[in-house]
């Protein structure tokens, strides 16, 4: 097993109370205590096709007011930086947020980020890294979200479920409109979104992935599809939201979006013609 390494650092506002090392993977922790949290939800939403489980995710951590836990660079994640309003240089980097429970809500984690690992040896590590992290908090389930690409633009995007077992996925399509056929909509499932799930039973940990359709253009930021997968959690979960807001909302985060993904489209030129194309 390889050493883990701890490296304590200042405490200034927004910045890391340490900094750990492990298996390629540095962790900076925010939080100066580990908050206590009853069984959280972990949601991820990392760039993919339309961005759509990105959008949904950066949403959420704005209107929950969610508090940063943990930023994670790695050198596992593409080799690119990412030029910010400051004319500055940015490393890619994966977030965790948290937020307690508000009335009806529980307790929430809240994963966002730049990219999310390419590689199939990547991939894997880093999901199993995400586990390790969940069962620190006896975390008690995963919901991944994404997009299923499609040749044209949805009027209406329809959201699909799958999961590692039946039980659960039947749970949160019950009572909604969510799709549970998703048999032969999509093929591989490609990248965290997937992976994390099919993990996730290995760890004892039920989850399950939302997809909503979307439109397969690279720059297209997927917004309709976004807004119906904030239904379908606002309604399972009561989260004291307004889906509608994002529409309002987008503007501030779409320069952001389109930077990401005319960046990391030059990367997957770059790394070859047999590069497999994300679903979520």
């Amino acid at each position: 097993m390889a050493k883990e390494t701890k490296v304590v650092t200042q405490t200034k506002e927004d910045k890391a109370v340490h900094t750990t090392q492990k298996n390629g993977w540095t962790i900076q922790t925010f939080e100066k205590t580990v908050p206590s949290l009853n069984k959280p939800l972990l949601l991820v939403g990392l760039p993919g096709i339309g961005n759509v489980g990105k959008i949904v995710v950066d949403f959420l951590i704005d209107e929950l007011k969610a508090k940063k836990l943990f930023e994670i660079h790695s050198h596992h994640f593409p080799n690119t930086v990412f030029v910010t309003e400051e004319n500055l240089v940015a490393l890619p980097s994966i977030e965790i947020f948290y937020v307690k429970a508000k009335g009806k809500m529980p307790d929430l984690l809240l994963m966002s980020g730049d990219v999310q690992p390419i590689e199939q040896e990547s991939c894997y590590a880093f999901c199993t890294l995400t586990l390790d992290l969940l069962q620190q908090w006896k975390g008690a389930e995963i919901v991944t979200l994404g997009g299923i690409g499609l040749q044209e633009v949805p009027e209406v995007p329809k959201v699909f479920c799958t999961g590692t077992a039946k039980q659960d996925v039947d749970r949160y399509v019950k009572g909604t409109t969510v799709n549970p056929n998703i048999y032969g909509v999509v093929g591989a499932f490609v990248g965290v979104a997937g992976v994390l799930v099919g993990l996730a039973g290995q760890h004892g940990i039920s989850a399950v992935s939302f997809l909503a359709e979307t439109f397969a253009h690279p720059y297209y930021i997927g917004i309709k599809g976004s807004k119906e997968i904030l239904l379908v959690l606002q309604k399972k979960f009561g989260l004291p939201i307004d889906p509608n807001k994002l529409e309002k909302d987008i503007k501030a985060f779409e320069k952001e979006l389109m930077q990401t993904a005319e960046q990391m489209e030059e990367v997957q030129k770059q790394a070859g013609p047999n590069r497999q194309s994300y679903i979520g």
